[in-house]
């Protein structure tokens, strides 16, 4: 059973990271609240559409996303149940990186583990190599 005390605490003030992001015409903002070790503890997405059932919606996922953050689910984790979910909208992203997603919460997670998982990866691979 998961108590408040097994829950990590965001500080008052943190940095965060905010990312725009559009899929077939669908705009939107990505927050992310960082842990002082730099690691996401929340996220927060705003949505051009407000009001509607698709940012209700997006906001439950946040609360919860952002609640298994917070008691420990590693990002991977997190991304793995999300990344390839498919429903409207999807299609072409204003992301080169991710060039077409499969819904907002597939987009989500994708960049979640470029900007969190892959390139920390790839960063020190390429301290080792150099």
């Amino acid at each position: 059973m998961l108590t408040e005390r097994n829950r990590s605490v965001l500080p008052n003030t943190r940095e965060s990271v905010t990312h725009k992001f559009a899929i077939t015409g669908y705009e939107g903002y990505l927050t992310v609240g960082l842990f002082d070790d730099g690691r996401p503890g929340e996220i927060f997405i705003k949505m051009s559409k407000e009001g509607s059932t698709l940012s209700g919606l997006i906001q439950g996922f946040c609360r919860s996303f952002s609640i298994s953050l917070q008691y420990g689910l590693p990002v991977e984790d997190a991304v793995g149940r999300f990344k390839g979910m498919r429903f409207e909208p999807s299609g072409s992203t204003t992301n080169p990186r991710i060039p077409h997603a499969t819904s907002i919460l597939d987009y989500i997670a994708r960049y979640l583990e470029d900007e969190f998982v892959t390139r920390p990866q790839e960063e020190a691979e390429a301290r080792r190599a150099g």
